[in-house]
């Protein structure tokens, strides 16, 4: 072995050696080191990100708000992160309201009793939930809300504002009620 592989081993050594005396004094001194290894593995096990540290951290719990910044995906983490529910609509292609009812009560998986107005909208996105128990939370993606002469301005802001009332609703319940959305 050359001069220069035994020496770097050999500072190698004492870097463990250093490791494991600052773990010792650490840890609790009366585990035995076997036991002080099993400490060590249970808190590599602990999750690195806390709920807290989610790309969410800076948003109010119930709001209905534009994308902006955020990536789809990284929503859909995050929700998966917080154990929300994430349900995302693509609504590009919709050109009048019954275009959107019928998107929303088919990629949000609606019951066939859905009536397909706002009014039912709301209804179905907080009674039977409430009903159903404690919710973990919401992160709701409406995207490419469409900007067509049959769902105008007006339509779009009674859509949205189901959706802040959607979100006031579980507030109340002191569950979170995030929600994004985007233009076409």
């Amino acid at each position: 072995m050359s001069p220069s592989i035994a020496a770097s081993l050999e500072r190698l050594e004492d870097v463990d050696a250093s490791r494991a005396s600052d773990l010792q004094q650490r840890s609790v001194p009366h585990l035995p080191p076997a036991l002080m290894f099993l400490e060590r593995i249970t808190e590599m096990d602990t999750p690195l990100r806390k709920a807290s540290e989610t790309p969410l951290r800076n948003v109010r719990p119930n709001i209905v708000q534009s994308i902006r910044a955020y990536r789809i995906p990284d929503l859909q983490k995050a929700a998966e992160t917080l154990g929300s529910h994430f349900l995302y609509a693509n609504l590009a292609h919709a050109q009048s309201k019954a275009d959107i009812m019928e998107l929303l009560a088919t990629q949000f998986h609606l019951p066939a009793h859905f009536g397909k107005n706002f009014d039912a909208l709301y209804d179905v996105m907080t009674d039977p939930i409430h009903k159903a128990g404690e919710q973990p939370g919401f992160i709701v993606v409406l995207d490419q809300i469409p900007t067509a002469p049959k769902f105008d301005k007006e339509a779009r802001e009674q859509l949205l504002d189901v959706f802040r009332d959607t979100a006031e609703f579980w507030g109340e319940r002191k569950t979170a009620f995030r929600c994004f959305y985007s233009f076409l």
